[in-house]
């Protein structure tokens, strides 16, 4: 089945009804305009019905990052478009008297809940993709430890609360664009530890010949 013809998610969805909103932040759309896009949304029942809608919009990774190729976790890439198409919504990581980790070109979806329990997570996301602008981490820590990286200007907002716990940031609280992507952290931490850290991307060994 080619992509066009697959049935909408409500991911899907969300993420035209997000980009219509900014549109109409950006002027790029009347509000008359926005809500005759809206009731099209709603009527939609396939991805290409959908990229209909928003065929004469920049696309999302231009617009939300501020049309910056460079910026942190840009999906300005082919491959990176590619990658946010295939988003599911949601994404469960388990480590119960173990461990997980993400790290490289991986997706991060909208929302991610990680759950440990006397074990530890690792999520790296200084090559991630992020499916949209903003998305949220749900933390269930307890006796084990989360330790998240994130490329530098990121922003990154703590709503975690801790229980003879609590969650450690470093270097994440500096000044950076508003149009950069935001990473938001909410849930529990008991008798355990989130640290969230910033780092430049490591450098790629050159081959040898």
């Amino acid at each position: 089945m080619e992509p066009e013809h697959i049935r909408a998610s409500d991911a899907d969805r969300d993420r035209v009804s997000e980009r219509l909103r900014e549109a109409v932040a950006e002027g790029r759309l009347t509000q008359a305009e926005h809500e005759e896009r809206i009731d099209a949304l709603y009527r939609a029942k396939t991805v290409g019905d959908l990229t209909e809608i928003t065929r004469d919009l920049p696309l999302p990774s231009e617009a939300d990052l501020g049309g910056d190729r460079n910026s942190p976790m840009s999906a300005a890439t082919e491959e990176a478009r590619r990658m946010a198409t295939e988003s599911t919504g949601r994404e469960n990581i388990v480590a119960v008297f173990g461990g997980a980790e993400r790290k490289g070109r991986w997706l991060v979806e909208p929302r991610t809940n990680i759950s440990v329990l006397c074990g530890g997570v690792e999520l790296d996301l200084r090559e991630a993709v992020l499916s949209q602008r903003e998305v949220t981490i749900q933390c269930a820590v307890i006796l084990g430890g989360l330790e998240i990286t994130v490329p530098h200007g990121v922003r990154v907002v703590n709503n975690t609360a801790g229980i003879l716990g609590g969650t450690s940031m470093h270097g994440t609280d500096a000044v950076t664009d508003p149009n950069y992507p935001v990473i938001r952290l909410t849930g529990t931490c008991m008798l355990g530890g989130i640290e969230v850290k910033a780092k430049r991307p490591k450098r790629k060994r050159k081959k040898d010949r």
